[in-house]
């Protein structure tokens, strides 16, 4: 947005489930609202879904973006926000993927089952993990990554230039 690249929108909020993240430091220094829901502060799991749905329709978004948001999304939001929330998954769905896969758990499987092409998909988000229209994918040449940890930094840097937003003007 500040380079142009996506224009006629604006970011409402920054959400993360988790404390100290780089994603709340870079929405405070382009002014947006960033705030901490954490299952773990809340006592019931319930409690902390109701105080996400609360707060997704009272920011009122046009489009979610999960985008390193490591909760399952409960039902009531998928149905509360049809076709409006999307997720990077760090990986080529339908490989590596579905609960149990985030983060470097990705990664992991990848390098232990030897495969030589990863990459990163784009996704609606429907009730199913993982299980939601494919949007976009994009592939990544991982054949001399020596451990998962590599397989993660390669998929992370090369992101923008995979999903190469700009190609498909969003």
């Amino acid at each position: 947005i500040a380079e142009n690249k996506i224009t006629n929108t604006c970011i409402k909020a920054v959400i993360s489930n988790n404390y100290g993240v780089y994603a709340l430091e870079r929405a405070k220094a382009a002014g947006v609202e960033g705030m901490v829901l954490s299952p773990k502060d809340y006592e019931k799991r319930s409690d902390f879904e109701a105080a996400l749905l609360n707060k997704m329709k009272e920011l009122s978004p046009d489009l979610i973006v999960l985008a390193g948001f490591l909760v399952n999304i409960p039902k009531e939001m998928v149905e509360a926000f049809p076709n409006k929330i999307i997720n990077i998954h760090p990986s080529l769905i339908p490989s590596f993927c579905g609960p149990g896969y985030y983060g470097i758990h990705v990664h992991e499987a990848a390098f232990k089952r030897g495969v030589k092409v990863s990459g990163a998909t784009v996704h609606f988000v429907s009730a199913v993990v993982d299980g939601g229209p494919i949007i976009l994918q994009r592939t990544i040449d991982i054949s001399d990554c020596k451990a998962p940890e590599e397989i993660q930094t390669k998929i992370l840097l090369n992101i923008d230039d995979y999903l190469n937003l700009k190609k498909y003007g969003t």
